[in-house]
């Protein structure tokens, strides 16, 4: 581990130099690629300095108590070496888990998807309260959001919605929602108290780029038509709806949401891509299934993940048998607890299949 972190620091020190070329300031997306690199070794080459300088803490200290002979001073001595032996055991796990493979696709965008699932409009209604969930989440970060396509019903529900999420590391924290997401309360048309269960499916997907997935013109059938649903001046006057049909797979996608043909088309092909990537990336969970088994369900979408059960005022992770009795907190967008405690638990057996000690 200690050879892998001196050649980090190295590299580090190169992309330093490297950056301060004047020739590289010149040239955009070298200084672009370079600086992600040094953001992406940051954390890492930080960690390890303050390691290495609680290292020389202890040497220094043990040094000099065997050469003083001031009790109170002795007593300052072993109190700064105590300090710096405890902050090394703490270092050494976060280097551990710096060092973890990276997923390449952390950094990304993502693009959600929300489906009403069992339950009729209950579940409608759910998946827009889901909807506007993550909507106050990404706020939260300073996230930008961007609709993309929904399918709303008169009550306020949504039968399915999809959107954008752009920010910095979006899907190394958004990744962790996938999964069917399970509802238990007594809905406002429910005369006599009886408590429904009703269910929404979310898909987060990392939103991909013309370099990752490249579309054949003659296996895309691009249909234009009128906006239905609700909608603003000229929406549902002119034919600004894109559709989409890829034929290799059959996959549909829809954009609306946009007064422009163009927009809402550029909207629909970024939306094929990603779920053309989104698929290519569960053949490839699907054939690491040793790997996968060691994840915290960021790969099967039929996985039931999370209970949402409003009488007794609870949020249940099924996947880290984490319970929290802050449901209304929850369903304003406040999950860092949740995602904060599933990062852990997917590094932590990370650690463990590479038979590092977590303790």
């Amino acid at each position: 581990m200690f050879d892998k972190l001196e050649d980090l620091l190295i590299r580090f020190e190169e992309l330093l130099n490297e950056l301060n070329d004047p020739g590289v300031a010149g040239d955009p997306a070298r200084f672009q690629k370079l600086m992600k690199e040094q953001s992406s070794l940051q954390p890492i080459v930080d960690a390890y300095k303050e390691y290495k300088n609680c290292n020389q803490t202890v040497e220094d200290s043990l040094a000099m108590l065997d050469g003083e002979s001031d009790e109170e001073m002795r007593e300052m001595l072993k109190e700064e070496l105590s300090a710096a032996k405890d902050r090394i055991a703490e270092l050494e796990r976060e280097l551990k888990i710096l060092l973890l493979p990276k997923d390449p696709n952390d950094e990304k965008n993502v693009i959600v998807e929300i489906r009403a699932g069992a339950g009729g409009d209950e579940a409608a209604l759910f998946a827009a309260e889901m909807y506007r969930l993550y909507v106050k989440y990404a706020e939260k970060r300073r996230w930008r959001v961007e609709l993309l396509n929904a399918d709303e019903i008169g009550i306020g529900g949504m039968k399915e919605v999809s959107f954008m999420i752009t920010g910095q590391g979006a899907y190394s924290r958004l990744k962790y929602e996938s999964g069917v997401h399970r509802v238990q309360r007594v809905p406002e048309t429910e005369s006599g108290g009886r408590i429904h269960t009703s269910t929404v499916t979310v898909a987060v997907m990392p939103e991909a780029e013309d370099v990752d997935v490249v579309i054949d013109e003659k296996d895309i059938r691009i249909d234009v038509m009128r906006a239905s649903g609700n909608g603003g001046q000229c929406v549902n006057t002119t034919d600004s709806a894109v559709r989409l049909t890829h034929y290799p797979t059959g996959i549909v996608v829809y954009s609306q949401t946009e007064k422009s043909q163009l927009q809402n088309k550029a909207k629909a092909f970024a939306l094929l891509r990603t779920k053309l990537y989104d698929i290519e990336q569960q053949k490839a969970h699907d054939a690491e299934a040793e790997l996968r088994r060691s994840q915290i369900g960021t790969g099967d979408r039929s996985e039931k993940i999370r209970t949402y059960n409003f009488p007794q005022g609870r949020v249940t992770d099924h996947r880290i048998k984490l319970t929290l009795y802050k449901i209304d907190s929850v369903m304003d967008g406040d999950i860092d607890e949740l995602l904060d405690s599933l990062i852990a638990a997917d590094q932590a057996a990370k650690l463990t299949a590479m038979g590092e000690n977590v303790a």
